[in-house]
């Protein structure tokens, strides 16, 4: 099992100004504790289930680019785009840029979008379910054709591209992996089975008993569209404050000590997750890394039971 961190809280004391600083130390210290991974949402305002809109909140590809250069070896990513935010073909040429300038370290993480709110503050248009799922999937389509060198026209409903041009190309081939986040059984489960490397579900509110359901949902669409189930990676969006028994995060949550993380963990790996990317309300508190580390040592060895067949 691979471990990964999101970040998703940026108002740190003295912030605006501390920002910069404190995201570059959790980056540093996310490598340094071996997680393999670090994201961001991809957010303009923060979100209720987390604060008020008017907390901090930093553009993520910009954040990224930033993380990039505070680090060598750990993978980069939005937890997840919404797909109203950019153009296609934009999006594809910054995921690109993310993954040449990181040594080819870039994700695309991508969704339908869902923050209403943000889209009508900002300008932006925020049409119906079923018109972000069709844009969700001529994006995909969009972004694997430039990703492998096709310059012909895309002409979808949506979309429209003369000459979808990609130079430089990203380093990652055949193209950086895609992972679609939300257990949407009907759309988003069949689109990750059709286009992704990867999905992602909450653990809260689905759990150890929730989440195999939702991946055998996954298998049937695999089946449907003749896809090797095995090849998609299954990730989990999970929180945990690592801490001494009876310590609490500054988020106010209770934390929790190693070898109930690493239970937990494993629960999760039997049901059949892959890598969980870990929302932590102490990620800014450096003492909590060689903790993390333990966790990473301790389930590095976990694999899934469909990875343990041949």
């Amino acid at each position: 099992m691979r471990l990964g961190l999101q970040v998703s809280y940026f108002s740190w004391p003295d912030a605006p100004a501390s920002i910069g600083p404190t995201f570059g130390r959790i980056a540093r210290n996310a490598e340094g504790a071996g997680l393999t991974s670090l994201w961001v949402m991809d957010h303009f305002f923060q979100i209720s289930s987390i604060g008020p809109p008017e907390l901090d909140m930093v553009e993520g590809y910009t954040a990224l680019a930033f993380a990039a250069g505070q680090t060598s070896r750990i993978e980069l990513g939005t937890l997840v785009t919404g797909v109203t935010y950019r153009h296609p073909g934009l999006l594809a040429k910054i995921v690109t840029s993310l993954d040449v300038l990181s040594g080819g370290r870039a994700w695309l993480g991508i969704g339908a979008a869902w923050n209403e709110d943000e889209h009508r503050g900002l300008g932006v248009p925020y049409p119906s379910t079923k018109e972000r799922f069709e844009r969700l999937e001529e994006t995909l389509q969009i972004c694997l054709q430039m990703w492998a060198g096709d310059e012909s026209p895309y002409a979808g409903q949506h979309y429209q591209l003369d000459r979808p041009l990609n130079v430089p190309q990203s380093l990652r081939r055949p193209h950086p992996p895609i992972l679609i986040g939300g257990g949407g059984e009907k759309k988003t489960l069949r689109l990750v089975a059709q286009y992704a490397d990867a999905c992602n579900l909450f653990d809260t509110g689905l759990g150890p008993d929730g989440i195999p359901r939702k991946l055998e949902i996954l298998r049937g669409h695999c089946q449907e569209v003749g896809r090797d189930y095995g090849q998609i990676r299954k990730t989990a969006l999970a929180r945990v404050n690592l801490g001494p028994a009876g310590s609490t995060a500054p988020s106010g949550e209770p934390c929790v000590s190693v070898d109930e993380t690493v239970e937990r963990f494993g629960r999760l790996c039997e049901a059949g997750v892959d890598d969980l990317i870990l929302s932590m309300g102490n990620d800014a508190d450096d003492a909590v890394y060689p903790l993390l580390a333990d966790v990473v040592g301790q389930v590095g060895s976990l694999t899934t039971p469909e990875r343990t067949q041949p």
